[in-house]
């Protein structure tokens, strides 16, 4: 019975992980480009039994075995990259990626880090950066006589000056992917950073084979479904009773079996 109640608490932590993970993920329904988490769970090792009248005879063969279990663990988290759904904002900065593909930033430590999150701004230094201030890769100046900026399906960025009647290019928008985007690290404000399990990146213009389009004036909200997550917090709230109701069985059971003698 001790077996028993060890595995039940494996079962209680478990599933306070998964409420974690789903209170994030609801917490973050609003986060522009988010991706929503699923913890994924393992069985631990086993121990066999031998049941009562084992024969040694080697010419009898044994059915079956008893394998009691010690509980469960969670063992990963794994990020869903589905499309999230697009909205207008008519804000000539913002972008969505409709397809696969990250823009690429630079942090201030000069390494690499990737986001679906579009809502660009200008800095001070007329360079175009996220909400965060991370200059997105490859540097695009924005000079302050301005009066428009266009940004093609094809990361294709082009800006019309003050005084002139056609615009002119003044960069390029690059996207990045990867093999096994799951296996990104997520280190907040949207940003992921590239890990051995994802590999390393593969850079593309956008609506290139393989890498999605730019829709600017849009934005990606977050693929969190509120009713898929509200579900799954009911299951994790069952499977935390059930278990907790194993270990006050378990806990009844112990004290008939010290009020024998009674």
């Amino acid at each position: 019975m001790i077996r028993a109640l060890r595995s039940a608490a494996t079962g209680m932590y478990a599933q306070q992980l998964n409420i974690d993970i789903i209170s994030n993920n609801l917490a973050n329904v609003n986060t522009t480009g988010f991706k929503k988490s699923r913890i994924e769970f393992q069985d631990l090792m086993y121990q066999t039994l031998q049941g009562n009248g084992f024969s040694e005879n080697v010419n009898i063969q044994q059915v079956g075995e008893i394998q009691v279990g010690n509980g469960a663990v969670p063992v990963a988290t794994n990020k869903t990259f589905s499309q999230g759904d697009i909205h207008p904002t008519n804000n000539p900065l913002d972008i969505a990626i409709q397809g696969e593909g990250f823009l690429q930033v630079r942090r201030p430590d000069g390494t690499l880090a990737y986001t679906r999150d579009g809502t660009l701004k200008i800095s001070g230094e007329g360079m175009l950066v996220t909400s965060q201030g991370y200059v997105v890769e490859p540097g695009i100046i924005i000079s302050d006589d301005v009066k428009s900026i266009t940004i093609n399906r094809d990361g294709l960025v082009e800006a019309l000056h003050v005084g002139d009647v056609v615009p002119v290019q003044v960069g390029q928008l690059e996207l990045a992917k990867f093999i096994n985007p799951a296996g990104m690290k997520a280190i907040g404000n949207n940003l992921f950073i590239e890990t051995v399990a994802s590999g390393t990146p593969l850079w593309g213009a956008p609506a290139s084979e393989g890498f999605g389009e730019v829709l600017q004036g849009y934005f990606e909200a977050s693929n969190v479904d509120i009713v898929e997550e509200m579900v799954s917090m009911i299951v994790a709230q069952r499977a935390y009773e059930i278990n907790s109701k194993t270990i006050k069985t378990v806990e009844e059971m112990l004290g008939m079996a010290n009020n024998l003698k009674r």
